[in-house]
């Protein structure tokens, strides 16, 4: 526990013995049993009470995070596209753009000539 062994524990509890008396001895060793009880409840009370502040601010930085992001998003809302929108692939689709013209000679194929 302490560093302290058999001997010395048995030694520490004669001294009480003596200095304290056989009839007090067991009131004195419920007393002290109860007052550890209480020590070691409010010490686990005041570490979940840490734990739960820690795990608060652990949410609340993401969510702060969040907040920021949608609040941009709503400001931008007229230059986001939408999935069936893109300007990309619409530009691409489209006719005017088609790199490769219909007529050019590298899409035509020989003409066969009926002699």
């Amino acid at each position: 526990m302490f560093g302290l062994g058999m001997p010395e524990i048995l030694l520490i509890l004669a001294i009480a013995l003596i200095v304290i008396g056989p009839k007090k001895l067991p009131d004195l060793a419920k007393t002290l049993g109860r007052a550890m009880g209480e020590f070691k409840r409010s010490a686990q009370d005041f570490k979940r009470s840490i734990d739960v502040e820690t795990t608060l601010k652990d949410i609340e930085t993401p969510a702060s995070d969040l907040k920021n992001i949608i609040k941009e998003a709503n400001k931008e809302k007229s230059t986001i596209v939408e999935p069936g929108d893109d300007p990309i692939m619409t530009r691409a689709n489209s006719p005017e753009s088609d790199p490769i013209e219909p007529n050019s000679t590298s899409q035509k194929e020989p003409e066969n000539k009926p002699s």
